[in-house]
Parts: structure tokens; sequence; C-alpha cells
């Protein structure tokens, strides 16, 4: 996983850097480190990333009441 793909993952669930250290207990520089010291972004970090997203849709076609003109 790149740096622009973990934002643009971060900005579809509408999360900040910060949300996501707090969320999975990463100290709040870690991802700072992965955008200027180059250090890689775990494997673990895109697979979490793409279950939160499947969350999401999930919760919106199963949890969010319909409007009532649909």
């Amino acid at each position: 996983m790149t740096i622009d793909e973990f934002d643009t993952a971060l900005s579809g669930l509408g999360w900040k850097v910060a949300d996501f250290c707090r969320a999975t207990g990463l100290h709040r520089n870690t991802p700072s480190r992965w955008r200027n010291d180059g250090v890689e972004i775990p494997g673990w970090v895109q697979k979490h990333l793409a279950l939160l997203a499947d969350l999401q849709r999930l919760h919106a076609v199963y949890l969010v009441p319909p409007k009532a003109d649909e």
C-alpha cells in the first residue's frame, strides 16, 4: 500500500489519520514515518482499511433505513 492509497482509503471512510491511530492503537507519529521517512506501511493496514470499507458499505445497505420515497 502506498501513502496515497492510505490517504484515499481514510478519506473514503471519512476518517483522519488521528482516527486511524486511535482505532488501531498506533502511535500518532507512525503514519508520519510512513509518509516522510519512507517506512513501509505494514500489510495489515491495507487489510484493516478494506474491512472497514466493507463494514461501511454493509451498514449503508442493511442498517440505514430507506427514505420514505424509496
